[in-house]
């Protein structure tokens, strides 16, 4: 009890002049002390992300170096822009359709176990959500595939042709970077 007693510090005291009144913000003098001596340093941002950091002269040199070299192989890994809006708006459709129809399938099955209709079972819903949100994932990939990368062809409107050649396209490029 003694060691207890005297390892305790002194409770806070306000003194007379900075007594408590309504509408006034009293900090302690000692704490404005310690804010007051705070070192600079610690309000400064220490992290720096990669990529992000100071760029010297030689990082510029390099990297232009680097630019011009990719700029003179080929324009092979460059896709048009036309290309790229149509692999958009098909990638939007692969993963938006059936995203809605889960959701909208979610509802539907929600509407009917409240209205007493039916009792739909626990797995249903499960199984639903998992075909149509993976479905949902798997648009992405099927979306850039299915899209005719020829700037003066269209393409078809499902696109399976399209991405039986892309698909061996692309593995053909793979095999020939490495």
């Amino acid at each position: 009890m003694n060691t207890l007693l005297s390892s305790q510090k002194l409770p806070l005291q306000f003194p007379k002049p900075y007594q408590w009144s309504p509408g006034i913000t009293v900090i302690h003098p000692i704490t404005m002390q310690k804010l007051i001596n705070l070192p600079s340093n610690t309000w400064k941002l220490h992290a720096n992300a990669k990529g992000f950091g100071a760029r010297t002269p030689a990082t510029i040199k390099e990297s232009a170096i680097n630019n011009n070299n990719n700029n003179n192989r080929t324009e092979d890994g460059h896709l048009p822009q036309v290309v790229l809006e149509r692999m958009i708006v098909r990638i939007l459709v692969a993963v938006g359709v059936p995203l809605a129809t889960g959701i909208a399938l979610l509802h539907l099955f929600g509407m009917v176990k409240e209205q007493k209709l039916w009792d739909v079972p626990l797995w249903l819903p499960f199984l639903t959500t998992l075909l149509t949100f993976g479905m949902s994932a798997l648009g992405i990939a099927y979306g850039s595939l299915s899209t005719s990368w020829d700037e003066e062809k269209k393409g078809s409107v499902l696109g399976l042709e399209e991405a039986k050649q892309n698909w061996v396209e692309m593995w053909k490029e793979e095999n020939d970077d490495a």
